[in-house]
């Protein structure tokens, strides 16, 4: 008899999360400018936020955009840190 050889499917290749996020980052242009987008699912949703936009709270396990500067003159770092978090309804009817 043959021994039988076991198939072992190879290790799968760890998750880029800074790869697998980018694909979803965009940029939009409004009148104020050039703006990064970034949609935020419910389940990465764990703080509570207020809305620029309505004022109101974003509550923990709602999907929203988190919003910065793609064009400021202060540099990328300072867009980031002053990145907001939008209802994605909000965020659409900015003007």
């Amino acid at each position: 008899m043959v021994p039988r050889r076991r198939f072992h499917a190879p290790e799968p290749e760890p998750l880029d999360l800074e790869r697998a996020l980018a694909g979803r980052l965009r940029v939009e242009t409004r009148r104020d400018g050039a703006w990064n987008v970034q949609p935020q699912s419910a389940s990465s949703a764990v703080k509570v936020y207020v809305c620029p936009g309505c004022g109101g709270d974003i509550e923990v396990g709602t999907a929203h955009v988190v919003t910065w500067r793609a064009d400021g003159i202060m540099g990328a770092d300072d867009d980031l840190a002053g990145r907001r978090h939008w209802h994605a309804h909000c965020w659409r009817i900015r003007t």
